[in-house]
């Protein structure tokens, strides 16, 4: 596949122990199915939304890498970039396969999954509105990953037709992106009194669109990363050229976490929650926002500033540690946080394996893809295309 000739290699340490989770999270997932929410989760009638809701947002959020390269890319024209534009487009495409599929978990009913499209649809759901958007959106990645299958195939018309139209695909998505990120937040605004003043404002649905794209960005560094790492002797571009793009990403790391910072900070203001800052809750928060955004923030303007590549991927762990927490944050640990402690949501192991395995089945398929097909490096018939 793709003019690769050597043989894989199955007994690895790495296909071992992911193959040991993926085979104990799905007897999990069975069981799950066999025996209802009750017995995989710690979900009450009163909290319905634990763990898994927590990582649907997080898998959208770090998904944003295929939005955040495309329109730079093909609609800002940093055809510099063009070399990480597959690997983004397909983590992105697989972290809502993820999505989705956690979702299925989630449902009570998810066999009933296709009621909001063809019984009861509900045009001013938020719900109805994530579903739609994210289904078109599912299907618009697809469509930007079908020259890869293309290649193979060997399907030249069918190619060239799709290349033909990746602009009009781009902008769609980042049409269905701002659209669905920000709904994310908008669905806890049905909620005013379960989530902690400090992460509940009226804004949320910015907040999620922004710190969605600075998810992106990050996630895109360390995309590069681990292609230069597994696959360096597929990549064209060399260290030096990636070093340079890095610290270029960097530049946008930096602006977008700036951008969101001040944006929190005015949200605080204009909701005047200072007098939560210095109770417990708040100084979770503030460890949020300057643990986990100012500091990537300055670390990131560090390093585009003194062309410290190796520091830029570093604060991009931090960047997207932080996005993370935050949908933790603000859908698990700020939930329902005026309830006495003994009557608090804490996840059943189960949950955590179920998380574990799914990143675990994204990574794997994310390496075998990459593995066969061309992704990290021009397929050989194309090396001269974009």
């Amino acid at each position: 596949m793709s003019g690769t000739t050597a043989k894989p290699q199955l007994l690895t340490p790495f296909n071992v122990i992911a193959g040991i989770i993926l085979l104990f999270g799905a007897v999990i997932v069975v069981l799950r199915y066999i025996n209802g929410l009750a017995y995989a989760t710690n979900l009450t009638q009163d909290t319905t939304w634990g763990l898994w809701t927590g990582f649907k947002l997080v898998f959208v959020a770090l998904a944003a890498s295929g939005y955040t390269l495309t329109t730079a890319v093909y609609i800002f024209g940093m055809k510099e970039y063009h070399v990480l534009v597959r690997p983004a487009v397909l983590a992105g495409f697989l972290g809502y396969t993820l999505f989705i599929l956690i979702l299925l978990f989630d449902l009570g009913r998810a066999w009933r999954i296709y009621y909001p499209f063809l019984i009861q649809a509900g045009p001013t759901s938020a719900l109805f509105e994530i579903a739609l958007c994210v289904a078109l959106y599912y299907t618009t990645q697809f469509l930007e990953l079908t020259p890869v299958g293309f290649e193979w195939l060997r399907w030249k018309r069918w190619r060239r037709f799709m290349v033909s139209i990746v602009v009009g695909l781009t902008i769609f998505g980042l049409f269905l992106s701002m659209l669905h990120q920000s709904t994310l937040g908008a669905l806890f605004l049905t909620v005013p009194g379960k989530v902690h003043p400090l992460w509940y404002s009226s804004y949320i649905p910015l907040h999620f669109f922004m710190s969605s794209a600075l998810g992106g960005v990050s996630m895109v560094i360390l995309i590069g990363l681990i292609c230069r790492r597994v696959w360096s002797h597929k990549m064209e571009v060399s260290r030096e050229k990636l070093d340079e793009l890095t610290v270029g990403l960097g530049k946008a790391g930096a602006i977008t976490m700036l951008a969101y910072f001040a944006v929190k900070v005015t949200d605080v203001a204009l909701m005047d929650t200072w007098h939560y800052i210095f109770t417990p809750m708040g100084l979770w928060y503030l460890l949020e926002m300057v643990g986990f955004v100012l500091l990537p923030c300055l670390l990131y303007a560090l390093g585009y500033r003194e062309r410290r590549p190796r520091l830029i991927r570093l604060t991009a762990v931090l960047a997207v540690l932080g996005v993370i927490l935050n949908r933790l944050n603000v859908s698990v640990i700020a939930f329902n946080w005026q309830l006495p402690y003994e009557q608090r949501y804490f996840p059943h192991w189960m949950e955590y394996v179920t998380v574990l395995f799914l990143i675990t089945l994204g990574i794997v398929v994310f390496k075998f893809v990459s593995d066969w097909f061309a992704i990290v490096h021009d397929h050989p018939d194309y090396q001269s295309h974009h």
